[in-house]
Protein backbone atom coordinates (compact mmCIF):
# COMPACT_ATOMS: atom_id res chain seq x y z
CA UNK A 1 0.00 0.00 0.00
CA UNK A 2 1.67 3.45 -1.00
CA UNK A 3 0.79 6.81 0.48
CA UNK A 4 -0.42 9.81 -1.40
CA UNK A 5 1.44 13.06 -1.30
CA UNK A 6 -0.23 16.11 0.70
CA UNK A 7 0.93 19.79 1.41
CA UNK A 8 -0.55 19.01 5.00
CA UNK A 9 -1.13 16.16 6.86
CA UNK A 10 -4.87 15.86 8.18
CA UNK A 11 -6.57 16.23 11.98
CA UNK A 12 -8.65 14.82 13.57
CA UNK A 13 -9.48 11.33 15.67
CA UNK A 14 -9.65 9.48 12.42
CA UNK A 15 -5.96 9.69 11.93
CA UNK A 16 -2.63 8.29 13.19
CA UNK A 17 1.01 9.66 12.10
CA UNK A 18 3.59 8.31 12.01
CA UNK A 19 7.31 9.49 10.73
CA UNK A 20 8.31 8.80 7.70
CA UNK A 21 11.71 7.50 6.97
CA UNK A 22 14.30 8.22 4.19
CA UNK A 23 14.82 4.70 3.69
CA UNK A 24 13.58 1.49 1.08
CA UNK A 25 10.27 0.06 1.43
CA UNK A 26 10.62 -3.80 2.24
CA UNK A 27 8.36 -6.53 2.86
CA UNK A 28 9.67 -9.26 5.04
CA UNK A 29 8.10 -12.49 4.62
CA UNK A 30 8.51 -15.01 7.55
CA UNK A 31 7.74 -18.96 7.25
CA UNK A 32 9.38 -21.98 8.85
CA UNK A 33 12.61 -20.70 10.00
CA UNK A 34 13.33 -19.18 6.68
CA UNK A 35 12.79 -14.52 5.95
CA UNK A 36 12.50 -13.70 2.50
CA UNK A 37 13.02 -9.79 1.81
CA UNK A 38 11.58 -7.65 -0.55
CA UNK A 39 11.60 -4.60 -2.06
CA UNK A 40 8.77 -3.24 -3.88
CA UNK A 41 9.57 -3.90 -7.16
CA UNK A 42 9.54 -7.39 -5.94
CA UNK A 43 12.88 -7.75 -5.70
CA UNK A 44 14.64 -10.65 -3.51
CA UNK A 45 17.12 -8.30 -1.44
CA UNK A 46 17.41 -10.55 1.67
CA UNK A 47 21.10 -11.11 0.76
CA UNK A 48 21.80 -7.06 0.35
CA UNK A 49 21.17 -7.08 4.57
CA UNK A 50 22.33 -9.89 6.74
CA UNK A 51 21.88 -8.30 9.86
CA UNK A 52 18.02 -8.98 10.07
CA UNK A 53 18.34 -12.80 9.75
CA UNK A 54 18.07 -12.82 13.26
CA UNK A 55 13.93 -11.85 12.27
CA UNK A 56 13.38 -15.15 10.77
CA UNK A 57 13.45 -16.89 14.28
CA UNK A 58 10.46 -14.27 15.56
CA UNK A 59 7.24 -16.20 14.44
CA UNK A 60 7.09 -19.57 12.39
CA UNK A 61 4.44 -17.38 9.85
CA UNK A 62 4.57 -13.42 9.44
CA UNK A 63 4.64 -10.92 7.03
CA UNK A 64 5.93 -7.24 7.78
CA UNK A 65 6.06 -4.35 6.11
CA UNK A 66 8.81 -1.76 7.05
CA UNK A 67 11.39 0.07 5.46
CA UNK A 68 14.93 -0.63 5.94
CA UNK A 69 17.45 2.14 7.25
CA UNK A 70 20.35 3.87 7.53
CA UNK A 71 21.24 5.63 10.24
CA UNK A 72 24.18 8.38 10.30
CA UNK A 73 24.95 10.09 13.89
CA UNK A 74 21.05 9.10 14.46
CA UNK A 75 19.69 10.27 11.22
CA UNK A 76 18.44 8.60 8.03
CA UNK A 77 20.84 8.69 5.48
CA UNK A 78 20.18 7.49 1.89
CA UNK A 79 23.00 8.10 0.57
CA UNK A 80 24.38 5.42 3.51
CA UNK A 81 21.53 3.41 2.71
CA UNK A 82 22.54 3.55 -1.26
CA UNK A 83 25.54 1.91 -0.95
CA UNK A 84 23.71 -1.64 0.91
CA UNK A 85 20.96 -2.11 -1.52
CA UNK A 86 22.44 -3.04 -4.61
CA UNK A 87 24.69 -5.72 -3.65
CA UNK A 88 23.96 -9.01 -4.05
CA UNK A 89 27.42 -10.92 -2.91
CA UNK A 90 26.74 -12.33 0.31
CA UNK A 91 30.21 -11.39 1.93
CA UNK A 92 30.27 -8.49 0.91
CA UNK A 93 26.56 -8.11 2.27
CA UNK A 94 27.89 -9.33 5.30
CA UNK A 95 31.44 -6.81 5.54
CA UNK A 96 29.26 -4.06 5.23
CA UNK A 97 26.35 -4.80 7.60
CA UNK A 98 29.50 -5.24 9.81
CA UNK A 99 30.80 -1.87 10.13
CA UNK A 100 27.49 0.00 9.12
CA UNK A 101 24.30 -1.81 9.86
CA UNK A 102 20.91 -1.38 8.66
CA UNK A 103 17.63 -1.02 11.05
CA UNK A 104 14.24 -2.61 9.53
CA UNK A 105 11.27 -0.24 10.87
CA UNK A 106 8.06 -2.20 11.19
CA UNK A 107 5.03 -0.09 10.84
CA UNK A 108 2.17 -2.63 9.78
CA UNK A 109 2.10 -6.46 9.89
CA UNK A 110 -0.19 -8.34 6.86
CA UNK A 111 -0.10 -12.14 7.87
CA UNK A 112 0.30 -14.23 10.94
CA UNK A 113 -0.05 -18.10 11.46
CA UNK A 114 -1.55 -18.16 7.83
CA UNK A 115 -4.36 -15.83 8.20
CA UNK A 116 -4.68 -12.45 6.43
CA UNK A 117 -4.75 -9.29 8.39
CA UNK A 118 -5.20 -6.96 4.93
CA UNK A 119 -8.99 -6.83 5.50
CA UNK A 120 -8.51 -5.27 9.14
CA UNK A 121 -8.45 -1.62 9.71
CA UNK A 122 -4.83 -0.31 10.24
CA UNK A 123 -6.09 0.23 14.07
CA UNK A 124 -6.55 -3.54 14.71
CA UNK A 125 -3.25 -4.44 12.87
CA UNK A 126 -1.46 -2.02 14.29
CA UNK A 127 -2.60 -2.87 18.16
CA UNK A 128 -1.27 -6.57 16.82
CA UNK A 129 1.79 -5.35 15.48
CA UNK A 130 2.44 -3.77 19.51
CA UNK A 131 1.80 -7.28 20.75
CA UNK A 132 3.95 -9.17 18.54
CA UNK A 133 6.83 -7.78 21.13
CA UNK A 134 9.28 -7.52 18.11
CA UNK A 135 11.71 -5.59 19.98
CA UNK A 136 14.08 -7.92 21.31
CA UNK A 137 15.04 -9.07 17.39
CA UNK A 138 18.08 -7.27 16.62
CA UNK A 139 18.27 -4.06 14.23
CA UNK A 140 14.59 -3.79 14.14
CA UNK A 141 12.23 -0.93 15.65
CA UNK A 142 8.80 -0.57 15.95
CA UNK A 143 8.21 2.88 16.54
CA UNK A 144 5.65 5.04 18.25
CA UNK A 145 2.45 6.79 16.46
CA UNK A 146 1.23 10.20 16.85
CA UNK A 147 -2.29 11.98 17.46
CA UNK A 148 -1.38 15.40 16.72
CA UNK A 149 0.30 15.02 12.77
CA UNK A 150 0.93 19.36 13.14
CA UNK A 151 2.85 18.94 16.18
CA UNK A 152 5.02 16.11 14.72
CA UNK A 153 5.60 17.56 11.33
CA UNK A 154 7.29 20.55 13.01
CA UNK A 155 9.21 17.88 14.84
CA UNK A 156 10.07 16.12 12.05
CA UNK A 157 11.28 19.13 10.39
CA UNK A 158 13.25 20.68 13.32
CA UNK A 159 15.07 17.44 13.23
CA UNK A 160 15.96 17.34 10.06
CA UNK A 161 13.77 14.11 9.03
CA UNK A 162 11.83 13.58 5.79
CA UNK A 163 8.25 14.41 7.22
CA UNK A 164 5.09 11.77 8.47
CA UNK A 165 2.50 9.78 6.75
CA UNK A 166 -0.32 10.08 8.29
CA UNK A 167 -3.30 6.81 8.22
CA UNK A 168 -7.12 6.54 8.58
CA UNK A 169 -7.85 4.45 11.71
CA UNK A 170 -10.77 2.50 9.79
CA UNK A 171 -8.95 1.66 6.66
CA UNK A 172 -8.32 -1.65 5.00
CA UNK A 173 -4.73 -2.29 3.18
CA UNK A 174 -4.63 -2.17 -0.19
CA UNK A 175 -1.69 -4.04 -1.56
CA UNK A 176 0.34 -2.49 -4.48
CA UNK A 177 -2.01 0.36 -4.66
CA UNK A 178 -2.01 4.28 -4.10
CA UNK A 179 -4.50 5.62 -1.59
CA UNK A 180 -6.07 8.43 0.13
CA UNK A 181 -6.44 6.65 3.26
CA UNK A 182 -2.63 6.92 3.43
CA UNK A 183 -1.57 10.59 3.06
CA UNK A 184 2.46 11.59 3.15
CA UNK A 185 3.57 14.97 3.99
CA UNK A 186 7.74 15.83 3.09
CA UNK A 187 10.04 17.80 4.36
CA UNK A 188 12.41 16.59 1.98
CA UNK A 189 14.51 18.56 0.27
CA UNK A 190 15.84 15.45 -1.99
CA UNK A 191 13.64 14.94 -4.70
CA UNK A 192 13.73 11.54 -7.10
CA UNK A 193 14.49 12.04 -11.00
CA UNK A 194 14.95 9.62 -14.14
CA UNK A 195 18.12 9.04 -15.56
CA UNK A 196 17.65 9.68 -19.40
CA UNK A 197 21.03 9.77 -21.09
CA UNK A 198 24.93 10.04 -19.78
CA UNK A 199 28.14 11.70 -20.61
CA UNK A 200 31.99 10.81 -20.68
CA UNK A 201 34.01 12.26 -17.77
CA UNK A 202 36.39 14.82 -19.62
CA UNK A 203 39.17 13.70 -21.15
CA UNK A 204 37.59 10.50 -21.47
CA UNK A 205 35.31 8.73 -23.83
CA UNK A 206 34.68 5.60 -21.67
CA UNK A 207 34.19 6.36 -18.17
CA UNK A 208 30.92 7.99 -17.07
CA UNK A 209 31.09 11.99 -15.74
CA UNK A 210 27.34 13.46 -15.37
CA UNK A 211 23.84 12.29 -16.30
CA UNK A 212 21.09 14.06 -17.70
CA UNK A 213 17.96 13.50 -15.18
CA UNK A 214 14.29 14.08 -15.92
CA UNK A 215 10.69 14.53 -14.18
CA UNK A 216 7.29 12.99 -15.04
CA UNK A 217 5.16 15.67 -16.90
CA UNK A 218 1.75 15.76 -18.59
CA UNK A 219 3.86 15.36 -22.30
CA UNK A 220 6.26 12.92 -20.68
CA UNK A 221 9.33 12.95 -19.21
CA UNK A 222 10.92 16.40 -18.88
CA UNK A 223 14.26 17.94 -18.94
CA UNK A 224 15.40 18.57 -15.66
CA UNK A 225 19.06 18.96 -16.19
CA UNK A 226 22.74 17.56 -15.94
CA UNK A 227 24.45 16.12 -12.80
CA UNK A 228 28.23 15.47 -12.21
CA UNK A 229 28.64 16.29 -8.62
CA UNK A 230 28.96 13.25 -6.36
CA UNK A 231 29.20 10.46 -9.19
CA UNK A 232 32.53 9.84 -8.93
CA UNK A 233 34.35 6.62 -8.39
CA UNK A 234 32.92 3.86 -7.45
CA UNK A 235 29.55 5.42 -7.89
CA UNK A 236 30.44 6.27 -11.59
CA UNK A 237 31.49 2.78 -12.31
CA UNK A 238 27.71 1.02 -10.83
CA UNK A 239 25.93 3.73 -12.70
CA UNK A 240 27.63 3.01 -15.96
CA UNK A 241 26.94 -0.83 -15.34
CA UNK A 242 23.21 -0.52 -14.90
CA UNK A 243 23.08 2.11 -17.80
CA UNK A 244 25.25 0.27 -20.36
CA UNK A 245 22.50 -2.49 -21.68
CA UNK A 246 20.26 0.59 -21.69
CA UNK A 247 21.64 2.52 -24.61
CA UNK A 248 18.87 4.00 -27.61
CA UNK A 249 19.69 6.05 -30.36
CA UNK A 250 17.91 9.27 -29.30
CA UNK A 251 16.53 11.18 -26.63
CA UNK A 252 13.89 9.59 -24.20
CA UNK A 253 12.78 13.51 -22.78
CA UNK A 254 9.61 14.92 -24.06
CA UNK A 255 11.16 18.88 -24.45
CA UNK A 256 14.47 19.45 -26.07
CA UNK A 257 17.20 19.41 -24.83
CA UNK A 258 19.51 22.54 -24.48
CA UNK A 259 22.60 21.77 -26.90
CA UNK A 260 25.89 22.05 -24.56
CA UNK A 261 23.79 19.45 -21.99
CA UNK A 262 23.38 17.61 -25.05
CA UNK A 263 27.15 17.22 -26.60
CA UNK A 264 28.64 13.87 -26.51
CA UNK A 265 25.59 12.23 -24.90
CA UNK A 266 24.70 8.81 -24.91
CA UNK A 267 20.83 8.42 -24.42
CA UNK A 268 19.22 5.41 -22.29
CA UNK A 269 16.39 3.82 -22.04
CA UNK A 270 14.60 5.75 -19.03
CA UNK A 271 14.29 2.91 -16.81
CA UNK A 272 17.02 4.28 -13.69
CA UNK A 273 15.58 6.37 -10.83
CA UNK A 274 17.95 8.03 -8.40
CA UNK A 275 17.79 10.67 -5.16
CA UNK A 276 19.34 13.74 -5.87
CA UNK A 277 19.66 17.10 -3.94
CA UNK A 278 19.72 20.25 -5.68
CA UNK A 279 19.24 23.87 -4.40
CA UNK A 280 15.80 24.41 -5.81
CA UNK A 281 14.52 24.87 -9.41
CA UNK A 282 14.84 27.55 -12.49
CA UNK A 283 12.03 29.15 -13.51
CA UNK A 284 13.02 27.15 -16.75
CA UNK A 285 12.06 23.86 -14.55
CA UNK A 286 15.88 23.25 -14.38
CA UNK A 287 17.59 21.79 -11.51
CA UNK A 288 19.83 24.13 -9.33
CA UNK A 289 23.25 22.52 -8.73
CA UNK A 290 21.85 19.15 -8.58
CA UNK A 291 24.22 16.72 -6.84
CA UNK A 292 23.79 12.66 -6.57
CA UNK A 293 22.77 11.11 -3.61
CA UNK A 294 22.42 7.12 -4.97
CA UNK A 295 20.09 4.69 -6.85
CA UNK A 296 16.95 4.42 -5.92
CA UNK A 297 16.80 0.47 -6.64
CA UNK A 298 12.99 0.78 -4.20
CA UNK A 299 11.44 3.29 -7.47
CA UNK A 300 10.61 2.86 -11.05
CA UNK A 301 9.58 5.63 -13.17
CA UNK A 302 5.98 4.55 -12.93
CA UNK A 303 6.07 5.74 -9.18
CA UNK A 304 7.21 8.99 -10.38
CA UNK A 305 4.54 9.48 -12.97
CA UNK A 306 1.94 8.46 -10.32
CA UNK A 307 3.41 11.16 -7.81
CA UNK A 308 3.57 13.71 -10.27
CA UNK A 309 -0.49 12.69 -11.52
CA UNK A 310 -1.62 13.35 -7.81
CA UNK A 311 0.54 16.66 -7.53
CA UNK A 312 3.12 14.82 -5.29
CA UNK A 313 6.91 16.02 -5.35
Amino acid sequence: MLATATAAPPSGPDWAHEIKWDGMRVLADLHAGGLRLTSRNGNDVSVSFPELAGLAGAYDDLLLDGEVVAFDAGRPSFAALAARMHVRERRKAERLAAAHPVTYVVFDVLRLFGQELIGQPWSGRRSLLERLDLHEVDHLQVPPVYDDGAQLLLATREQGLEGLVSKRRSAAYLPGRRSADWLKTSNRATISAVVGGWRPETGSAQRLGAVLVGRPGPAGLMYAGRMGSGLAGKAAVAMAQLLAPLTRPDSPFADEVPAPDAKEVTWVQPLIVVELKSLGQTGGGRLRQPAFLGIRADLTPQDLTEEADRGGE
